[in-house]
């Protein structure tokens, strides 16, 4: 997969990160926004965001947009983007469980030449360490041979309406270069401020 013209894309997890991205992929690719909490996906299709990061006439514009709490859904896909929390606990530790559950949900979906990228703020090494042996295990597929990972650190907080997504300079990094390309060039699809390469 070395263009754009094929890719289909589900975001996983539709906060205050994935809706954003979500909304501006839909109106550029089939893009599926999924969510384990089903009010959330009710909502969304009738076109209202609850966090009121993404404004109803956005909503309607993102028209190759669908929303889904199955994950039968996602089969299609062959771009994974995992933007779920990781909340810090009372001892400033990062909860990993709903990185740990994406992980061993999309494990059950991903194919051949699919690439995951993780947006979810996390520390340096996590991806490699805890993420892609559960997508490994779980597939039963190789990484770097069967699927590759991408990495892009969230850059946004909720509530801020001058620095939104299209606004801010996104980092991107890949498992191999032929994945970092792709990953740059996709967010700079829907990024006009830019996307740097990270190694």
């Amino acid at each position: 997969m070395n263009n754009l013209e094929n890719i289909k894309i589900a975001i996983i997890g539709l906060g205050y990160v994935g809706l954003p991205l979500a909304v501006e992929f839909g109106k550029l690719y089939d893009t599926q926004g999924f969510d384990i909490n089903e009010d959330r996906i009710n909502e969304l299709k009738k076109g209202f965001d609850r966090t009121q990061e993404v404004e109803p006439e956005l909503l309607a514009e993102a028209d190759k947009l669908k929303f889904s709490k199955n994950i039968e859904d996602l089969k299609s896909s062959n771009i994974y983007i995992v933007t779920v929390p990781t909340p810090i606990d009372k001892n400033k530790t990062p909860d990993l469980s709903p990185l740990r559950s994406a992980s061993k949900m999309l494990a059950q979906v991903i194919g051949k030449d699919d690439i995951v990228i993780y947006e979810s703020t996390v520390y340096p090494g996590l991806t490699e360490d805890i993420c892609i042996p559960i997508l490994e295990k779980e597939s039963g597929l190789t990484f770097g041979k069967d699927f590759t990972v991408g990495y892009s650190p969230e850059r946004l907080s909720p509530g801020d309406s001058n620095h939104t997504l299209t606004k801010i300079m996104k980092i991107v990094s890949g498992s191999d270069e032929d994945t970092l390309n792709l990953c740059a060039e996709l967010y700079s699809s829907i990024i006009p401020a830019g996307v740097h390469k990270a190694s």
